[in-house]
């Protein structure tokens, strides 16, 4: 290399495209941070406070340190009715991608309840689908983390038809791939039928239910005044009604 090539200046335009990658770094990096963020700072104190931890941080705990790779991160909605348009976050409620347990390869998915509670709407359910298929393709388990309030009614029939797309492929991995669900908030409506159709389910002592509908609902059809742990509470699915397999504290 002669020195005139060592010494030579960057032409205006490989200026330009230096100055580009550099701004797109920087935008990038700024995605990063926010995506840390979930549904703020407040959410996440309160969620905190309840003795609770946040998606990611399930997550950081479940897997072999520096293992996990997300993906679809930088996902949100498309939906704009009931002010959605001024309620998107990054990741949209579900933090998923793959990593090790025990230096085992899995597929996991976590649904953050700081993201408008948990609630699953369009884009949640392609992300789970998605990490679905690639448990199946890859033959390793896929372990759900869930923390959802139900469908996300402002999306209306998306919402519905993401969960059936969830509903359809539990039953093409049944006895495929083991699937495996931890309970670890108050789960109602279609939050539950999918954790239904999987192999294990594992909840959490005073922290987590499971019911198609809440107290509140059960009092206003049929008068019977019922708390939420009685309903679908940990002890109730272990000890009465068999549909968890395991009880624990998060």
């Amino acid at each position: 290399m002669t020195e005139s090539n060592v010494n030579a200046q960057p032409t205006s335009g490989e200026a330009e495209q230096r100055d580009e990658r550099q701004h797109l770094y920087k935008k990038l990096q700024e995605y990063r941070e926010k995506l840390l963020e979930a549904g703020g700072k407040d959410r996440i104190e309160a969620q905190h406070a309840k003795g609770k931890l946040t998606a990611r941080e399930r997550i950081e705990k479940l897997l072999d340190e520096g293992t996990f790779q997300e993906i679809d991160a930088f996902m949100v909605h498309r939906h704009s009715d009931f002010g959605m348009d001024k309620s998107r976050f990054l990741g949209d409620g579900v933090v998923a991608g793959f990593g090790k347990i025990d230096g085992r390869r899995v597929c996991v998915f976590s649904q953050d309840f700081t993201v408008l509670g948990g609630s699953f709407g369009e884009v949640a359910g392609q992300k789970v689908c998605k990490i679905l298929d690639m448990a199946m393709d890859a033959g390793v388990p896929v372990i759900g983390l869930n923390d959802s309030g139900g469908a996300r009614i402002q999306e209306g029939v998306h919402s519905l038809s993401a969960y059936g797309e969830v509903f359809y492929r539990n039953t093409l991995a049944s006895g495929v791939i083991p699937q495996i669900s931890v309970m670890l908030g108050p789960c109602a409506g279609g939050a539950v039928y999918s954790p239904a159709l999987m192999d294990f389910i594992i909840m959490t002592k005073g922290i987590s239910n499971m019911f198609i509908t809440g107290p509140e609902v059960i009092k206003t059809v049929t008068a019977e005044v019922v708390d939420a742990e009685t309903l679908g509470g940990a002890m109730a699915h272990s000890t009465i009604s068999g549909v968890a397999h395991f009880c624990h504290r998060e």
